[in-house]
Order: C-alpha cells, then sequence, then structure tokens
C-alpha cells in the first residue's frame, strides 16, 4: 500500500513517517503526483518519486522468493552494505549505487528494511506487474517554490492487471478510465520528542502534524478530499 493511502485509511507507520522527515513547517503544492489510466483490466500508473519506495517494495512482495532482473540504483548518503552494486558513484557525500543483476523480491525487502533511509530506483517486473523507475535522486523542493523537477509525474511508471495496486492510488472510483491527481501536504507543527538532546535523533524522531489535501480529476468529475494526519 501507498503512504497516501494509509494515511487516508489510518494506517501510518514508520515508512509514512519517513516520508515527511525532511519536511519543515509550510505549504508543500505538486506532491505525490498520480496519473493512471485503466483499460481492460490494466493499470497504467506514472506517479512522481514520493512513491519509489513504495512501489518497489509492493512489487518485491509479489515477486516474494522468485528471482528476476533488477536495474537501476540505490541512493543513500551512509554506506550501504552486503548489496550486489556493479558502481558505486558519490557526488557531494550522496552515494549512488548501480543495480544490474538478478534479484529475489525478498532480497529486496531485506536490503530495504535493512537500509530505509536509502531511495529505491530499481526497475523490475513481477507476475503481470512492471516497474520501472528513473535511476537517480530526485531534487528537493521547498515549500512555495515552483519546481519543474518536483512536478514531474513521470520518475516512476508501473503497470499492473493487479485491481489492489491500482485501487490504491485512484481510491475515488474503482472502474476509472483516467485520472490525475495531485495532493498538498500543510505541515503546520513539528512534534519532538521529549528527553532527547541529541539533536540528529531529535530531528530524525520528530513527528509531523498537519493536513493533506488531495484533488482528483477522475473521468471527467473533480474529486476533493482532506485529512489531517500526523507522522
Amino acid at each position: 500500500m501507498n503512504f497516501i493511502k494509509k494515511i487516508f485509511d489510518g494506517k501510518i507507520d514508520n515508512f509514512v513517517h519517513l516520508q515527511f522527515q525532511r519536511f519543515g513547517k509550510g505549504e508543500f503544492k505538486d506532491r505525490a503526483l498520480i496519473n493512471a489510466k485503466q483499460k481492460n483490466g490494466i493499470f497504467k500508473i506514472n506517479v512522481s518519486y514520493e512513491f519509489a519506495n513504495d512501489l518497489v517494495r509492493i512489487v518485491a512482495e509479489k515477486l516474494k522468493d522468485k528471482k528476476t532482473r533488477v536495474k537501476g540504483a540505490i541512493i543513500s548518503t551512509k554506506e550501504i552494505e552486503d548489496i550486489p552494486f556493479k558502481e558505486k558513484k558519490q557526488f557531494q557525500g550522496v552515494k549512488r549505487y548501480i543495480i544490474d543483476c538478478d534479484m529475489s523480491g525478498n532480497e529486496i525487502l531485506k536490503i530495504m528494511e535493512k537500509f530505509p533511509k536509502a531511495f529505491f530506483a530499481l526497475s523490475f517486473d513481477a507476475d503481470k506487474t512492471s516497474l520501472k523507475i528513473k535511476p537517480k535522486a530526485p531534487l528537493s523542493g521547498k515549500p512555495g517554490k515552483e519546481d519543474d523537477q518536483e512536478k514531474k509525474v513521470d520518475f516512476c511508471n508501473i503497470t499492473t492487471n493487479d485491481k489492489t495496486i491500482g485501487e490504491s492510488f485512484v481510491f475515488e472510483k474503482p472502474n476509472f478510465n483516467e485520472a490525475e491527481i495531485s495532493h498538498v501536504f500543510l505541515i503546520s507543527e513539528l512534534i519532538y520528542p521529549k528527553n532527547e538532546s541529541d539533536f540528529a535523533k531529535i530531528r530524525e524522531i520528530a513527528k509531523r502534524k498537519g493536513k493533506i489535501i488531495r484533488t482528483a480529476k477522475i473521468d471527467g468529475k473533480v474529486y476533493n478530499k482532506s485529512i489531517d494526519f500526523e507522522a
């Protein structure tokens, strides 16, 4: 399940918390963008970079112990150990591990559990689901700033016949044809942990409190939803 669906379902977990760690207080427009089409039971979904790790986890869970060719990059500010990388590149403290090898879904999930803060820009298939993610790190936008990079909705692409996946992105209308969805993140408060003096830990543990505004244009009809959250 992707992090937006988790928030609207009231199922906030640590993966949702990690999505908001980099945000301070403010209004963040055009986030978690979704363009989706459905025809004859096949979903073709393009999304912005925020969904990358969720999609890798979802498809890896489908793959399970089967192996497939995995290509792309794992990007981190920390050293990542025991991964079968082809090449390692580094720029301004950001490490980019190039991946091009056979891996099982469980192997991918194990790495994700060990390094939850890394960005997994991986492309691979599982059954009748195909995932493609651009093998690079997204730029980091700021509140109120018009940033074309942040508004690109083609960072990740998934094609699948799995209704559970399709309907987790477009949950207003299951039998849709076309959908365009965007979100605004309104962060009103940072909730800091008590009895903690380490600034790095405080920033890591601190929860973000605010509202998510969802605007969905589905088959010509506009749906507006909002929800308060703390993650």
